[in-house]
């Protein structure tokens, strides 16, 4: 194990310490917050796997995302699926959405890709609204009570309940950073970082590419959709906004601002950006302005976002 290893994994392991106790001090109303914050994160964490350590921007992310949503809300709303099998049926549907188009989008390159995964992700919003009849549109459909409630054992799990739904996020989050953390610090992540440096000069020491760029894109697809289910679960609710463009570029956002490349900067760009939001907005009409204001400073001072640039100045050794 080395130095740089135990480095990151102390630095993960405080940040969850923190996620953890952080439940004791908030109120009911910022623990909600906090929940959000924490399923948003998991889908930046997928698109940042992408985009950070392979080098590949998607336009197209928010498609996984209500994959989740979807195979998760319609399966609990018209099936009357339990929560397991709900939250199971998203995460495969979002991968098997991944593997089809990976199959075909990976093929392209740099602008051709952002293009083709926008136009993906596009018709999946249309088909959300095409199929109202199941969807509800952007009106969307609220879970009934019966569908956000489990037994584990001799206990009952209320997925109504605020701290409830706080620390299922939690684990979630939790196992999808430690997952992450263990496979970008193996063989398969410095191959996966190589080819984001230098795609040719990796092809030609007998790495197969392709493969290796389709197995990251149906994780990164898979954690994206993964965080859709477990919104529709916890929250109660799916609806075509979570299919917009909309959500591509928060998730966009939300990297860049953290760091791209950067194992905690998902959460620390959704953390940040989501607090400005909600803050600014309780002040202000035109909130979106003072933000762009502010994102455009962080850039200026911050060019590799939070993390990112903390890396480069000071901590090279963080993953």
């Amino acid at each position: 194990m080395t130095l740089t290893f135990k480095k990151n994994a102390v630095l993960l392991a405080v940040t969850l310490a923190i996620l953890f106790l952080l439940q004791f001090v908030l109120p009911e109303y910022n623990i909600l917050t906090a929940t959000r914050m924490m399923v948003l994160a998991i889908f930046a964490v997928g698109f940042n796997t992408l985009l950070g350590y392979l080098g590949l921007m998607s336009l197209g992310h928010a498609l996984f995302f209500a994959a989740g949503l979807y195979g998760a809300g319609l399966s609990s709303y018209h099936l009357g699926s339990g929560v397991a099998t709900s939250f199971a049926l998203g995460v495969i549907a979002s991968a098997v959405v991944a593997v089809v188009i990976g199959m075909i989008t990976l093929r392209t390159i740099r602008v051709s890709f952002m293009i083709v995964t926008l136009m993906f992700a596009q018709v999946g919003y249309l088909m959300s609204l095409y199929f109202t009849g199941y969807t509800n549109g952007q009106e969307g459909l609220s879970l009934p009570q019966s569908a956000r409630a489990m037994a584990i054992g001799p206990w009952a799990l209320d997925l109504s309940s605020a701290l409830t739904r706080y620390n299922i996020a939690f684990v979630m989050l939790a196992i999808t950073l430690a997952a992450l953390f263990v496979y970008l610090s193996s063989r398969r992540g410095r191959v996966i970082m190589a080819i984001r440096e230098n795609e040719e000069r990796t092809e030609m020491l007998g790495f197969n590419v392709l493969a290796v760029k389709l197995e990251v894109f149906v994780i990164s697809g898979l954690i994206a959709g993964g965080a859709g289910a477990l919104y529709a679960l916890l929250f109660g609710y799916v609806g075509s906004t979570f299919a917009s463009f909309q959500y591509s570029i928060e998730a966009l956002l939300f990297t860049l601002l953290g760091g791209a490349g950067t194992l905690l900067g998902p959460l620390v760009g959704v953390v940040l950006m989501v607090t400005m939001i909600d803050k600014l907005s309780e002040l202000m009409s035109a909130y979106l302005m003072v933000i762009g204001v502010v994102l455009i400073a962080l850039i200026l001072w911050f060019p590799k976002g939070i993390l990112g640039t903390i890396r480069e100045r000071v901590a090279p050794w963080m993953l």
